[in-house]
């Protein structure tokens, strides 16, 4: 009897393995218009870790080094949004609107089976996040954390404006003359708006120097970010449109958002008056530059980043 009791068991835990979805630390998931590209890092007891890099058409392999120092405590996801590093590359661009890419969010949640997840948007993956924060409304997002958000296109190119006018004239000069002929990849121009980044959007040199987990990995999709933005970031397109007023309906008793901001005028204002906006419960300002912030200060961004959502994790 005994026996038979314990090949039932045997039986019955096979059925139940066998039945269990398995989810593969790296693959890929369907979503409209091709497939996107995931890598999951660490297996940690903590909430998993959802991250969104920027752009558009960017890619996330230079954000693996850094944010894996939080897979000590939890799975941290990195995808590659459609268009963008391993995933798939249409030309339709009728896929590169704001809707599609939130919707990419729930079908690789649904995939991983990320029931109760953290989100991690960076640049223009914030406007893709708190998209998805307003018209998702999303159950089980524990917290949200806005990386050098991207979330007023008008007030970011007033904020250009002036930090363009800060540059040598003959700087500005080339930048304007060649913006008027919209030829964007004269090697003048390259130069010239190369000049801009490196004071105000990278603590490092650019172009960036790549690191090891971005070997073999395509490069940025400028056709995306042409299309949903503009050539090379000093003048704007409608495509990624969103005003700061859009925030308050994150509103929410059960999410906690930390806040880390680059060094831009739009972000000042809004360390001054960000609670008027998203009423959170819980606040952390790291102050960073755009590019690479999790690279360079990656011991720091890992403190500040852990402790939050360890803290978030310990409120009921």
């Amino acid at each position: 009897m005994k026996t038979v009791i314990a090949l039932m068991c045997i039986f019955s835990l096979l059925i139940n393995s066998s039945c269990k979805n398995v989810i593969e630390k790296e693959g890929y998931v369907n979503v409209e218009g091709g497939k996107i590209w995931y890598k999951i890092v660490g297996e940690g007891d903590g909430i998993p870790l959802l991250i969104l890099h920027g752009g558009p058409g960017s890619r996330s392999c230079s954000m693996i080094p850094g944010f894996s120092l939080l897979a000590k405590d939890r799975p941290v996801i990195f995808y590659d949004q459609l268009g963008s590093g391993n995933s798939d590359r249409p030309t339709d661009t009728t896929l590169w609107k704001t809707e599609r890419f939130v919707n990419e969010i729930d079908l690789l949640r649904s995939a991983l089976e990320l029931d109760n997840l953290h989100i991690l948007g960076h640049s223009c993956g914030s406007t893709f996040l708190i998209e998805y924060m307003i018209t998702k409304q999303p159950k089980g997002v524990k917290s949200v954390i806005f990386s050098s958000p991207h979330i007023s296109s008008p007030d970011w190119m007033a904020d250009a404006k002036i930090l363009l006018s800060q540059l040598p004239v003959n700087v500005q000069d080339t930048i304007f003359k060649y913006e008027a002929l919209k030829n964007y990849n004269a090697p003048q121009y390259l130069v010239a708006t190369d000049s801009f980044y490196v004071r105000h959007m990278s603590r490092k040199s650019w172009p960036i120097i790549p690191n090891i987990e971005c070997e073999n990995v395509p490069g940025f999709n400028d056709q995306i970010y042409e299309y949903m933005w503009a050539q090379r970031s000093l003048i704007l397109l409608a495509p990624l449109r969103i005003l700061i007023e859009q925030l308050t309906y994150i509103k929410s008793p059960n999410q906690y958002f930390l806040w880390q901001v680059n060094m831009m005028k739009q972000d000042q204002k809004l360390c001054t008056n960000i609670k008027n906006y998203l009423g959170m419960q819980v606040l952390k300002l790291l102050m960073m530059q755009h590019i690479r912030q999790w690279s360079i200060n990656q011991k720091k961004v890992y403190e500040v980043i852990s402790k939050f959502l360890n803290e978030v994790e310990k409120i009921k």
